[in-house]
């Protein structure tokens, strides 16, 4: 009998011990571990400003230009500024709102993001400007100028969507984006007229074409590139350009209806 005591004390014992070990030896949770450290960003790889290159050109519109369509702002008695749509904006032979950029040739560069940030402003119940261009995780100073309130919500497809209201004379929002996506849809779900576009890039080499159809891109090392042109109507257009050592090319592109 002692001797079965003796042994049931004994086992009791070590299984004891193994469970004491088995969680000494645990490990730990998502939660007790510490957090891994954010990787840090590549660091920006210099270009020689004595061989930097740039380019140039116009964006033409080949046909008539479509007349804008009458938007109806008569549901918000504090709206005001011209009525008229910016999904085509053509004029003299120019198109406007041409989102240009290097979407291949820059390889594995890296690039430092710009502390200063891009303004978008609510006025006259529209976005100004109606396309604009970023770096990734760049800021977005998002100013409303209107004495009523609108309600900033982006449709992205790869990046985070979120929807905010901002009521008069409140301080801008700052807003980042921390993937590259072209097109990204901006609306305002208080006036559904209200839409503009955020082009998200991992370079600073863009542009956005003006009236008068023209743009420029300065500052590139020598190489070969695919520029892109695209509109959020008529699609986009490709082109290649290689760029000497301080070389300065011409690259101009057309449009046209229903394309």
């Amino acid at each position: 009998m002692k001797m079965k005591k003796s042994l049931a004390i004994l086992s009791l014992s070590v299984l004891l011990g193994v469970v004491l070990l088995a969680g000494c030896g645990k490990k730990e949770t998502a939660e007790e571990q510490p957090a891994a450290p954010s990787p840090a960003a590549p660091a920006a790889t210099p270009i020689d400003p004595a061989t930097a290159a740039s380019v140039s050109g116009t964006v033409k519109f080949d046909g008539a230009a479509p007349k804008a369509a009458k938007i109806d702002m008569s549901q918000d008695a504090n709206c005001a500024g011209s009525n008229t749509a910016e999904n085509i904006v053509a004029s003299g032979g120019h198109l406007e709102n041409v989102f240009i950029y290097v979407k291949e040739g820059l390889g594995s560069r890296a690039f430092a993001v710009p502390t200063e940030a891009v303004t978008l402003t609510q006025s006259g119940c529209k976005y100004k400007p109606h396309v604009i261009g970023v770096m990734v995780g760049q800021t977005i100073k998002i100013v409303n100028g209107d004495p009523t309130t609108h309600n900033i919500h982006p449709t992205p497809k790869d990046n985070r969507e979120w929807n905010e209201s901002q009521a008069p004379q409140a301080p801008p929002l700052e807003k980042t984006f921390a993937r590259e996506e072209i097109l990204l849809p901006v609306k305002c779900n208080q006036h559904p007229w209200m839409r503009m576009f955020v082009n998200v890039v991992k370079s600073p080499f863009y542009a956005v074409s003006g009236p008068d159809g023209k743009f420029e891109i300065k500052g590139l090392p020598p190489g070969d590139y695919t520029i892109a042109f695209v509109h959020e109507k008529l699609g986009e257009q490709d082109q290649k350009v290689t760029l000497a050592a301080k070389d300065s090319k011409t690259v101009d592109v057309t449009f046209k209806p229903g394309t």
